[in-house]
């Protein structure tokens, strides 16, 4: 599965050494927030191995594209889901995205002109003309 949005919180990196193996082991989950609506929906996904930790770098605020994997486990009697993220790629729209509204577009700067003024707000509904010469009050 694949999900993208901007990175909003990074968590601090856990760390522990395996019960099983004995081997060192790190994780490292983020909060991904995917525009959409009223209200934008946020994940927790998690990246297992300090390499690929190392090898992403995510940070706040950046675009990214997310492909995970989901599954479930069970733990004294309860169920928690796991999303384990296995590939990152990043979105190089995000600096044009932060140029804001107000800038002039490229095609107008090139040829030297000035953004056009947006027309002066009409009342609405519009303004009745009462004075047509019918008997009718409106």
């Amino acid at each position: 599965m694949e999900l993208t949005g901007k990175i909003i919180a990074v968590m601090p990196p856990r760390s522990g050494v395996s019960q099983r193996s004995g081997n060192n082991w790190m994780s490292q989950e983020y909060v991904i927030e995917v525009p959409g609506g009223m209200y934008p929906r946020k994940m927790v996904f998690n990246l297992f191995g300090e390499d690929r930790i190392k090898q992403f770098n995510i940070q706040p605020g950046e675009e990214l594209t997310v492909s995970f994997d989901i599954d479930a486990r069970e733990y004294n009697g309860r169920w928690f889901n796991d999303i384990r993220a296995f590939n990152i790629t990043r979105n190089n729209a995000a600096p044009a995205a932060q140029a804001g509204a107000d800038a002039v577009p490229a095609a107008q700067a090139f040829a030297g002109q000035q953004p056009a003024q947006q027309p002066a707000a009409q009342p609405f509904p519009p303004a009745q003309n009462t004075d047509d010469g019918g008997d009718l009050p409106f």
